[in-house]
């Protein structure tokens, strides 16, 4: 996936501009990259254009103006694109009673070894993450990971734990867009 460049990033006055048109196009990215797995987790297909937005927005709500901030940005959310033949995901977690997702974070400690996609042959491939979105007893409540399927477009995405086993299908609009991302 090509990364974000600097050149790419306007000041955020420019932005404040043009964002509810930018903002529409991303949402509407967003929503065919969107899989819901089981009733808690949200997988979001990351692209060049979904983290170009996200690296706006911060440089807008934070009113960056400083090169090396700027950059900074522009080097974490990169981080989160996939390379070569991966997709880049971000993983929500979504239970709305602070009680309940307190105990399942600690749970399901080992949710990110357990996330996988399915690609067309019927292989999983496993999410590969980082360990700093996990402290010593509960996960973060998002997590970005990636899946390298060699360049092949997933046809599900699942999750397999114990207490928490579910897969989804991927429509062909959603795969059709990743297909789009993996050639972009």
């Amino acid at each position: 996936m090509k990364p974000v460049e600097r050149k790419e990033i306007i000041d955020y006055v420019s932005y404040q501009e043009g964002r509810e048109a930018l903002r529409a196009e991303v949402m509407a990215a967003k929503a065919l990259r969107r899989v819901h797995i089981g009733e808690y987790l949200t997988l979001l297909f990351e692209n060049h254009l979904t983290m170009r937005y996200q690296i706006q927005e911060m440089v807008r709500v934070e009113r960056m103006v400083k090169e090396a901030d700027i950059q900074h940005e522009i080097d974490t959310y990169n981080e989160v694109l996939g390379g070569e033949g991966e997709f880049g995901c971000t993983l929500l977690i979504e239970i709305e009673d602070p009680a309940v997702r307190n105990v399942k974070l600690r749970e399901w400690w080992q949710l990110p070894e357990k996330l996988y996609l399915l690609v067309d042959d019927g292989t999983r491939v496993s999410a590969t993450f980082d360990e700093r979105q996990r402290g010593d007893d509960r996960v973060s409540s998002v997590q970005y990971m990636k899946f390298n399927t060699g360049g092949r477009v997933p046809v599900a995405a699942g999750v397999d734990l114990p207490d928490l086993q579910a897969e989804t299908r991927l429509t062909d609009d959603q795969c059709h867009a990743l297909s789009k991302d993996l050639s972009a």
